[in-house]
This record gives structure tokens, C-alpha cells and sequence, in this order.
């Protein structure tokens, strides 16, 4: 089911899009906390900190395959809104070449680089061959991770957010059944949780792209479509790459972190990994509002509507500034009880810092909710590239941080990292957003070339309403 949101009323068509996002994102929280619950449960805290200690890791190579593939995914979605259909389908049979590319490119680089960047990363010895084994096995996963997220990316910007709900559904159930027998039954370690992520990716990623040849004409490719085209792959790793890239800056800042972090012991190796399990859960609605901006403000610039560009994205501050509210009362009342389904409640040490840590981030959400909003926004107009000097931002203040104040002030200084590192992001990304849509505002060329860009021009005329 495609969905128009160049027309109604921006908010409900958000929010429309936005309802299977959250649930989806959800359930993707789930399906890391699956690993983390049962490796904690059955394998004990330190397993659960050798696993939480590739958070990091994962996020600097994972976030680039899942960032690229959200980039993949934008000028298909300007196509739509421009209602150039025959654009749609020879943009995704590209993004094909590019998604087998980046999938050979990212596995080549994990296979000989993951223990080294471990080590750099000052993993505690007690923790190392745990924290390897698993991260190893998950990074050979990259390609149904790639899979997957980019079926379910061309879907989304054909605004069907739904439908990739389902099969991310059927995969935590998959991943579930099959962490309770690899680890449970069959003993096999940190190994089985891993193998349990990897095999439940190709299941869903599988299933998505089976719904696609079978439900979706519009997306039926021809061979002409297929047919590889260094033009216009460019065309979409303009904006891929820089989004990829985006994430991996900003995970460089949390590999930093999570450095100064290890220095500190595994419990509070421990605490962060559970405060960040938490914490994904609370700020999963944020995160899912941004995603959903991606979209919108993509089939928005299509259509010259940069009138609705900026009228939803007023809509949504406001909507994300009222979550803020709750996510802090549920972290501060709820946090250290949740982490309690990976942390022992012996572990009385370990849930004092957790508390301490999601009580302060916590207290910055509307900050991260800019971040969102404001990044995702510009990277769907495609502003990708100055977006990423957002990203840099980040991993200076993270770098600050984790260099200038964890070795004096110690776990306190952990908490305030991220906060730091949002309001460095917004300040160059309230200032990105001001200028750009000034621009769209005031110069009509720009307009036209990016809606050109979308293969739009039969609708060269809106620019001029």
C-alpha cells in the first residue's frame, strides 16, 4: 500500500506514516533486546557486557549499512512525490548493484579489521574473546542486514511503513525462538545469539523482497530497469553515502566514549550497555517521528510543496517537545526496573549508575528530538552532505567529553556525553535548516534543479506558487 503525503493535512499524514514506524521500531528494540535479555539471563553479566560492549562497534559499521540504505531510499521516495513512476522503478534496480557493492565492501572490511578496532577500543580483557566471537559473526550477517533494510526502505518511500512491520514481526519471533535454542538448549554461547540475528535478518529481508516481486507492480523490475548505470548510481550514493557516512561519524564519537568507558571497569561497562538498552526503548517514538520526516519531506520536495516542508515539521516539534515529558517520568520512575530484565537486581552498584544515567539524557530529549527532526529532514530534501557536518559536531563533543572529563570526573561525566553531543548537532542543524529553506524560499532555480533532480519536471510550476 503506497502512500501520497503531498496532500492532506501534514500532521495526520505524519503521524499515518509514523504509527507502523514506532511499532516497527519497537519491535527492532526488542529484537536486540532479546540478545541482550537472554545472554544476561542465561550467561551471566559479564557476557551481557562483552555483548554491550560492541554496541559502539556495531553502531560505526551497522549504522553506515543501515544509513546508506535510508539514503537509497530518498530519491525514490522525491520520484514518487513527483509522480514519475518510470524514475521510481530505475532507481531501485540501482540501488540493487549498490546494496550487493556496500554489502561485499563492509563484510571485506569487518573480516580483517574487527579485532584491531576491539583492541583500540581498550575492551577489557575479561570481556574481549566473548565481545570478538560475537561481533565477528553478526558483521558476516552485513548483507541480509543490507537486505532487508533495503526492501523495506523502497517500501517506506512509496509510504507503505506498514508492510515491513509485519516481516520485522515474524523476525523477532524468529530471533527469539532461536536464541532460547542456541543458547538455552544447545549451550552454544554468545556464538548462538548472534547466529540468531543473523539467520532471523536473512528471514525478514528474504520474506520482504518475496512481497515485493508478488504485491507490488510498481516496483516489478525489467531488465532495462537492472541494467547498471554509473550515472545514476551516483545519482543515489550522492545521497546514501554522505547519510551512511552521517552515522559513522557520529558512531566514531560513541567508539571514543565507549573507550573512556571500558577504562572504567566492566560494571560500568555494564550500566551503560543497560542504560542504552533503556534508553533506545524510551526514544524509540523520537526516533521513529525522524524517520518518518525523511519520508515526507522527500515526496514533499518532489512536488515543490516546501510550503508542507515546513508546516510539518512545526507540527512535529511540538508533537516530540510533549513526549519528552513522558520518556523522562518513565525513565526516571520505570529505568533502573527495566534494566532489571538484563541486570541481576543483586547487581545493586550497576542500577544506581543506570538510574543516574538515563535520569540525565533523559532530561535533554528535546534536544535529541531536534536532532531527529532537523537531520532527517534535511538529508529528505537532500541535504545530505551538509547535514553531516552535524555528525561532526557530535563526535567532537564526544570526543571532548570522553578525553577532557570521563578520567576526571568518572561515570558522571558518561552521563552528560550524549547531551553534549545533541546540543552540538542542533546548533548546526537549526542554523542548516534556517538557510536551506530560505533558500527554496527565495530562489526559484533551486527549487527547480532539485525537483529536476527528482525527474519532476512536468511539476516545474509549483515552484512557482
Amino acid at each position: 500500500m503506497t502512500r501520497d503525503m503531498t496532500t492532506g493535512s501534514p500532521l495526520a499524514r505524519i503521524l499515518a506514516f509514523c504509527a507502523p514506524l514506532l511499532v516497527g521500531n519497537l519491535f527492532q528494540q526488542f529484537y536486540n533486546l532479546a540478545d541482550s535479555i537472554l545472554v544476561g539471563r542465561l550467561l551471566g553479566v559479564r557476557a551481557f557486557a562483552a555483548v554491550g560492549a560492541t554496541g559502539a562497534l556495531s553502531f560505526l559499521i551497522l549504522g553506515f549499512a543501515l544509513g546508506i540504505c535510508s539514503g537509497f531510499a530518498i530519491p525514490i521516495a522525491q520520484s514518487f512525490g513527483a509522480g514519475d513512476m518510470d524514475t521510481v522503478r530505475s532507481r531501485t534496480g540501482q540501488t540493487v548493484w549498490l546494496g550487493l557493492f556496500f554489502s561485499a565492501l563492509i563484510t571485506a572490511v569487518t573480516y580483517f579489521g574487527t579485532d584491531e578496532i576491539l583492541h583500540l577500543m581498550r575492551t577489557p580483557d575479561e570481556i574481549y574473546d566473548d565481545a570478538y566471537r560475537y561481533i565477528f559473526i553478526v558483521f558476516m550477517g552485513t548483507g541480509f542486514t543490507i537486505l532487508y533494510n533495503l526492501a523495506s526502505g523502497v517500501l517506506r518511500a512509496l509510504g507503505d511503513s506498514r508492510t515491513p512491520l509485519y516481516f520485522l514481526m515474524g523476525a523477532v519471533t524468529v530471533n527469539v525462538l532461536l536464541d532460547l535454542l542456541f543458547m538455552g538448549g544447545w549451550g552454544m554461547g554468545v556464538e548462538g545469539a548472534a547466529y540468531a540475528t543473523i539467520l532471523s535478518q536473512a528471514a525478514s529481508g528474504l520474506a520482504c523482497l518475496l512481497y515485493i516481486r508478488r504485491k507490488v507492480p510498481l516496483l516489478r523490475l525489467t531488465r532495462r530497469d537492472l541494467r547498471p548505470s554509473l550515472r545514476r548510481m551516483g545519482t543515489i550514493a550522492a545521497i546514501g553515502v554522505p547519510m551512511g557516512l552521517q552515522f559513522s561519524i557520529t558512531a566514531v564519537g560513541s567508539i571514543l566514549l565507549q573507550s573512556a568507558v571500558n577504562g572504567l571497569g566492566a560494571d560500568a561497562v555494564a550500566a551503560v550497555s543497560a542504560g542504552a538498552k533503556v534508553h533506545n526503548i524510551v526514544a524509540a517514538p523520537l526516533e521513529s517521528c525522524g524517520v518518518a520526516m525523511a519520508t515526507y519531506c522527500g515526496q514533499n520536495l518532489g512536488a515543490g510543496r516546501v510550503d508542507r516542508i515546513r508546516q510539518g515539521l512545526r507540527a512535529m516539534v511540538v508533537l516530540t517537545f510533549l513526549y519528552c515529558g513522558f520518556g523522562f517520568l518513565v525513565n526516571a520512575f520505570a529505568g533502573s526496573d527495566i534494566a532489571w530484565l538484563f541486570v541481576d537486581a543483586s547487581e545493586t552498584a550497576i542500577l544506581v549508575n543506570v538510574r543516574r544515567y538515563l535520569v540525565t539524557m533523559s532530561s535533554f530529549y528535546p534536544l535529541l528530538a531536534l536532532v531527529f527532526l532537523l537531520r532527517n529532514g534535511l538529508q529528505g530534501m537532500g541535504f545530505s552532505q551538509q547535514a553531516m557536518l552535524a555528525g561532526l559536531s557530535e563526535l567532537v563533543a564526544r570526543a571532548a567529553m570522553a578525553f577532557g572529563f570521563v578520567g576526571r570526573f568518572g561515570f558522571r561525566a558518561v552521563c552528560f556525553a550524549n547531551p553534549a553531543a545533541w546540543l552540538a548537532a542542533d546548533l548546526i542543524l537549526l542554523a542548516l535548516y534556517r538557510l536551506e529553506i530560505r533558500k527554496l524560499d527565495t530562489e526559484p532555480e533551486l527549487l527547480l534543479r532539485l525537483m529536476h533532480a527528482a525527474a519532476a519536471p512536468k511539476l516545474k510550476h509549483a515552484a512557482a506558487k
